[in-house]
């Protein structure tokens, strides 16, 4: 197997070029490695919500400073993942891994030995930097080295199913570590773990990137950086400031506005860092919006039901982490299951099927009560929520990345995670608010119960909204699939 089959004819300008003359790799090796990078980035995004109280109480955190723990990730990986995507097709994507898990690795080293707020809060802004130039290039690398087809389907199935079990991981493991050892560890353990991977891809993964003499459109990569940089820290204004206020208006309306003269100057330059053309490919368009109401949805279902476990049921950190465990492994049943089902009934109806046993477990969810029972209130509506959302996510993953040229790989790839980061930070700020607008809040268990019940009421008619839309826009993608095979096998 040679190491960037190209999923289509590509003129050379645009075309997927190896850069590196030693021998491919064996396919396991690279998705492994790519999932690896990725399980990092998500793990961290809920790993660290457990050490919250303890992190405060060592180093003396602001209430402010404690949200801005999270919420500086957040920004700078939302921010910068377009830019990230794009640096990988035009300078290497072997080089923009090794780049962005080495910040990633460094500024967890310095978290972990962090002594004062301001330390905690750079170096979370610049593990979030990491994540953003790491995250897509994962998903590029993978799907370059794996042809398109059933093979690609099943490495696609993998990455999102370790991308899954990475943020449903990280109660439980952001629990151990923090009742074993100290709040440190859920940033230290990052160290060992980064450097094994580097090591590994330093030394297995192949270089490319895509063909021609293209640069970095700088004016672009300047607007859709900062834009959704604002726009991010607007989102999470909305939990402190609500939505009315200006300190959420001002940076909305900026950042929206930033877009919108990005989106200009890309119609307008030559080498434009996202080809507005992406977006009329059917498959690039609807699998990202699908992929932006399903985050915003699902993202929320693993913080509510930790509220729930522990502010309604009384469970322990620890406690409540467990109790998702088998949440998590129904996201990688689901990821799995979804490429043997895909050649049979089409990417299409896979989502769709994805979207609806989500809606049931959300409906399920909604019918909590102050005094419900493991199984009933927790882990059999969390069983059906994640295992459609493992279903929905590898079909609409691969629908999205195969319609656009080798060259455009990478940014499609951050545009995925794009899509997804911003749909979950915005899902997530526009839950608390229903949540606190039906509390009253009163921190009561049964007002927190009626809260917490409509938010996955309301994300229960998300999901349903979402099936509706992919039924209607996007491509089934079985037929393409088949035919490609048959081709590549004459």
């Amino acid at each position: 197997m040679t190491s960037m089959p190209p999923p289509r004819a590509t003129a050379a300008a645009t075309s997927d070029i190896p850069v590196s003359r030693r021998p491919a790799p064996p396919t396991w090796v690279v998705v492994a490695l790519a999932c690896a990078g990725q399980f990092l980035v998500v793990l961290d995004v809920s790993v660290v919500n457990v050490a919250l109280p303890s992190m405060r109480a060592d180093l003396g955190l602001s209430a402010p400073g404690l949200q801005w723990v999270v919420n500086a990730y957040t920004i700078a990986f939302a921010g910068f993942m377009l830019l990230g995507g794009r640096a990988g097709d035009l300078y290497g994507r072997k080089r923009m891994f090794l780049v962005g898990l080495a910040l990633f690795t460094l500024a967890s080293l310095a978290g972990g030995l962090a002594q004062a707020e301001w330390q905690l809060l750079a170096a979370r802004a610049v593990q979030g930097l990491g994540a953003a130039v790491l995250a897509p290039s994962t998903l590029t690398i993978l799907t370059s080295a794996v042809p398109e087809g059933p093979p690609r389907a099943r490495a696609i199935a993998t990455w999102t199913a370790v991308g899954g079990g990475g943020g449903a991981a990280g109660g439980l493991v952001g629990g151990l570590l923090v009742d074993a050892l100290n709040w440190r560890w859920v940033l230290l353990i990052n160290v060992p773990v980064g450097a094994v991977v580097l090591f590994g891809a330093l030394f297995w993964l192949t270089e490319s990137r895509a063909g021609g003499s293209r640069r970095l459109d700088l004016p672009g990569a300047v607007l859709v950086t900062s834009g959704l940089a604002t726009l991010a820290y607007g989102i999470v204004q909305t939990e402190a400031e609500g939505w009315a206020s200006a300190a959420t208006l001002v940076p909305l309306t900026a950042g929206a506005a930033l877009i919108g003269l990005f989106l200009l100057v890309e119609a307008r330059t030559k080498a434009p860092l996202m080809p507005l053309k992406l977006f009329r490919l059917r498959s690039v368009s609807s699998a990202n919006v699908a992929m932006f109401l399903c985050g915003s949805a699902m993202f929320c279902m693993w913080f509510f039901m930790t509220l729930y476990a522990q502010n309604v049921l009384g469970y322990t950190p620890l406690e409540a982490g467990s109790a998702l465990v088998p949440s998590s492994l129904a996201v990688i049943l689901g990821s799995k299951a979804a490429p043997r089902l895909m050649p049979v009934i089409g990417a299409r109806n896979v989502a769709v099927i994805g979207a609806v046993v989500a809606a049931v477990g959300f409906g399920w969810q909604s019918t909590m009560s102050v005094d419900g029972s493991y199984l009933t209130a927790i882990m059999f509506p969390g069983i059906l929520m994640m295992l459609g959302a493992g279903l929905s996510a590898t079909p609409l993953a691969a629908l999205a990345t195969s319609g656009a040229e080798a060259g455009d790989a990478g940014l499609v790839s951050g545009l995925v995670n794009t899509s997804r980061t911003m749909g979950g930070s915005l899902g997530l700020s526009v839950m608390a608010t229903i949540a606190a607008a039906r509390t009253g809040g009163e921190p009561l268990p049964g007002a927190l119960t009626e809260g917490y019940a409509l938010v996955f009421r309301t994300g229960c008619g998300v999901m349903l909204g979402g099936a509706v839309l992919m039924w209607v826009w996007l491509p089934n993608g079985s037929a393409g699939a088949r035919r490609r095979l048959r081709v590549r096998e004459g």
